[in-house]
């Protein structure tokens, strides 16, 4: 493909965009007024067609580098402009889909309106972020480059946006219609499906976002600091401890998801936790935080940040699990004849938790790589995962009174493997960073499982390799580099 032809390809797929989203929203709030399954139709094929020319687009960028400058300033332009209309008019959609189909509301379907309202402002935010991040870097004399993931941000966030608006505006009538059948599977996907593509896209967009802070975060510290170390460590504080929050919010969120009576989301929710609970550390000590300031001069280890990651890690691992059991078992106890004291259990699982996390914090002889007794993270999964397993027993067959006996005496044993300090566990977030083999084997043998009825089985047994592991891990030497 010669120059001319490519250029006028690139701009055909560039500019041809807006067109169609924009009647794309002519079409939504017909739908929304009317309830026609025609308007519907046409709308949708008006999204599809326009994500068809944003990959062309990406495509004919990312092959032909004699491109011009002015194509790729209005493709950004463009996809600011699209992704304005988009993804507020998706959020709306799912609203008005709750009051279309008023009469049989379920909690998942409420909790997925919230979540793409959260979405859809994380990704205006994440726009804006990098047009403040590109133009700052263009007047520091640095031009901005096209990075591979921000290729993937936006090979993805047309197809995420087509489906949402199929899924948003969907009209029953349509499956009377003639060549309707795809339509009608994106109009009834299954909310698991739909949360799985909405939190892979929205770990992008944050994946970008980080991406910025990287590449130009230096050239922005150096503007505001001006070789303060005090208030650039202070600045540079503010994502981990992000990320520390976050971390406890995943934590009372799957509380939240066990009062809908979904425990096994709850338990990925808490694996969740524990992944910003090892990504606040590792990104703590990839900024140098690990250690105070020069111009503090204070060599004190117990720092706001450590506190703050003991609240998050006592709120996540300590108290969301012992509620969890309480829950769990305060609604099956009757139905297995429960007379063991569960909020006894509860409290005291609860306040171990908390005492293994007040050591960790003031013990002046840590071992480098290592735990001294089970940590709270994997204290948290363990005790959980059995939890999953007599959920599902209790409704599919009769040994759902061995496994709550089990939980319970699982939660006290647990318990004093945490205090038990003489005992070695190996730092896993950091055994992961250096073997990243390990980290990607154990993401796909988990997500093999993890829609499966034997997905608490397998968490169980991983986690209980690794209440073992000390046997085959207390002679192991981790690079601290």
């Amino acid at each position: 493909m010669d120059k001319n032809k490519s250029n006028r390809l690139s701009t055909i797929f560039i500019y041809g965009r807006v067109p169609l989203i924009f009647a794309g929203l002519l079409c939504a709030l017909a739908v929304m007024w009317t309830k026609d399954p025609v308007i519907y139709m046409l709308g949708v094929c008006f999204l599809f067609i326009s994500m068809a020319f944003d990959i062309s687009g990406v495509w004919i960028t990312s092959r032909f580098e004699q491109i011009p400058a002015l194509t790729h300033l209005a493709d950004r332009v463009m996809d600011k402009l699209i992704y304005s209309i988009i993804f507020p008019l998706v959020a709306v959609g799912e609203m008005w889909r709750l009051q279309h189909m008023a009469a049989d509301i379920s909690k998942g379907e409420q909790l997925h309106a919230i979540f793409v309202l959260i979405l859809c402002i994380t990704v205006l935010v994440r726009d804006n972020f990098a047009h403040f991040m590109r133009n700052f870097s263009i007047r520091k004399g640095e031009p901005p480059a096209h990075n591979e993931l921000s290729r993937l941000r936006i090979l993805v966030a047309a197809p995420v946006a087509a489906i949402l608006y199929a899924h948003a505006f969907y009209i029953p009538e349509v499956s009377q219609m003639m060549f309707s059948g795809w339509i009608s599977w994106i109009g009834n996907i299954s909310l698991r499906l739909l949360f799985v593509i909405e939190i892979v896209f929205l770990v992008i967009n944050f994946g970008s976002i980080a991406r910025y802070c990287k590449k130009y975060g230096s050239l922005c510290l150096d503007e505001l600091c001006f070789e303060n170390d005090l208030l650039r460590n202070r600045i540079l504080s503010f994502f981990p401890n992000t990320l520390t929050v976050m971390n406890a919010i995943m934590g009372l969120l799957s509380v939240f998801f066990v009062y809908q009576g979904r425990l096994q989301e709850a338990y990925l929710i808490l694996m969740g936790a524990a992944f910003f609970d090892k990504l606040d550390g590792a990104l703590a000590r990839k900024l140098g935080l690990t250690q105070p300031p020069k111009a503090q001069g204070n060599t004190a280890n117990i720092t706001l940040g450590a506190i703050l990651d003991d609240i998050a890690d006592a709120i996540s691992f300590c108290i969301c699990p012992a509620w969890i059991f309480y829950i769990v078992f305060s609604e099956h106890a009757n139905d297995i004849r429960f007379i063991l004291p569960l909020g006894l259990v509860a409290v005291f699982y609860a306040i171990l938790g908390i005492i293994r996390l007040i050591y960790f914090t003031i013990d002046k002889n840590p071992i480098p790589g290592f735990f001294k007794g089970l940590p709270t993270p994997a204290a948290a999964l363990l005790v959980t995962a059995p939890m999953v397993i007599f959920n599902q027993s209790f409704v599919e067959n009769d040994l759902s009174a061995l496994w709550g006996h089990f939980c319970f005496f699982w939660m006290v044993f647990i318990a004093v493997m945490m205090n038990f300090y003489s005992i070695r566990y190996l730092h896993v977030g950091r055994f992961m960073d250096q073997h990243p083999w390990f980290t990607w084997s154990s993401i796909i043998f988990l997500l093999v499982f993890v829609f499966t009825e034997f997905f608490g089985h397998v968490a169980f047994l991983f986690m209980l390799g690794y209440l073992f592991s000390p046997f085959i891990t207390q002679k192991v030497n981790i690079d601290l580099k």
